[in-house]
C-alpha cells in the first residue's frame, strides 16, 4: 500500500523543531534589543558627562580676576574655592536680546544633596544667586583641588583677592559607575 503525507509523529517532530528554532530566534532578538538599549543608555550618560565637562571647562577658561561684592556689600575674592565647590567670574557672556546685560557673569559649582549643581547670579555685585541647575544627579562625592604656582591646594586662599588658580582638579565619584577625574585650566580663554 502506497502512502502519501506525513504521520502524526513526523508532524509533531517537525513542529517541535520549528518551535525550538523560533524560540532561539526570539531569544537572540531579545538579547539584541537589550544590548542596544544598554548601549543607548551608556552613550546618553557619556554625552551628558561630556556636556558637563565642556560647560565647566568653558567657565573656567573664561575666568577673570574681577572682585565682587555679596548682598551685604562685603568684598568677595575673584575666585572662591573650597572642598565643596567653587565660584568664579567669567567673561564672554553674550546677551540673548538687546538688553543691557553685562559681558561678565558670576557662576558657581557645588555638590548639594547628592547632585552637582551650577549656580548663576543675575548681577555681579550685591545679588543673591538664581536657583541652581542640576548637572549630575546621584553623586556620592566631589573632590576639588586648586593649582597655584607652588603646587596643589585643598582650599583657594590667595594673598590678593584678584588672584586666580592656574587649574582646577575635580574628581567626581558617582553613587553608581566609574569615578571621573577632570582637569580644567583657569583663565586660559582670556
Amino acid at each position: 500500500m502506497k502512502r502519501n503525507g506525513f504521520t502524526l509523529v513526523e508532524m509533531m517532530v517537525a513542529l517541535l523543531i520549528f518551535g525550538m528554532i523560533a524560540a532561539a530566534g526570539v531569544g537572540l532578538l531579545r538579547i539584541s534589543v537589550d544590548a542596544q538599549a544598554a548601549t543607548k543608555t551608556r552613550l546618553d550618560a557619556l554625552a551628558g558627562e561630556r556636556r558637563v565637562e565642556a560647560l565647566i571647562a568653558s567657565d573656567a577658561a573664561q575666568a577673570v580676576p574681577r572682585v565682587t561684592r555679596n548682598a551685604a556689600g562685603d568684598r568677595v575674592q575673584a575666585f572662591e574655592g573650597a572642598a565643596g565647590g567653587f565660584t568664579l567670574v567669567r567673561a564672554g557672556v553674550d546677551p540673548l536680546d538687546d538688553s543691557a546685560r553685562p559681558a561678565l557673569q558670576k557662576v558657581g559649582y557645588a555638590v548639594e544633596e547628592g547632585r552637582l549643581v551650577r549656580r548663576t547670579w543675575p548681577m555681579l555685585d550685591g545679588a543673591e544667586p538664581n536657583a541652581p541647575a542640576v548637572l549630575v544627579d546621584r553623586v556620592a562625592s566631589v573632590t576639588l583641588r586648586y593649582r597655584s604656582k607652588d603646587g596643589w591646594r585643598e582650599v583657594w586662599d590667595p594673598i590678593r583677592p584678584d588672584l586666580l588658580p592656574r587649574a582646577i582638579e575635580m574628581i567626581v565619584t558617582p553613587m553608581k559607575g566609574v569615578q571621573m577625574r577632570y582637569l580644567f585650566l583657569v583663565g586660559a580663554g582670556v
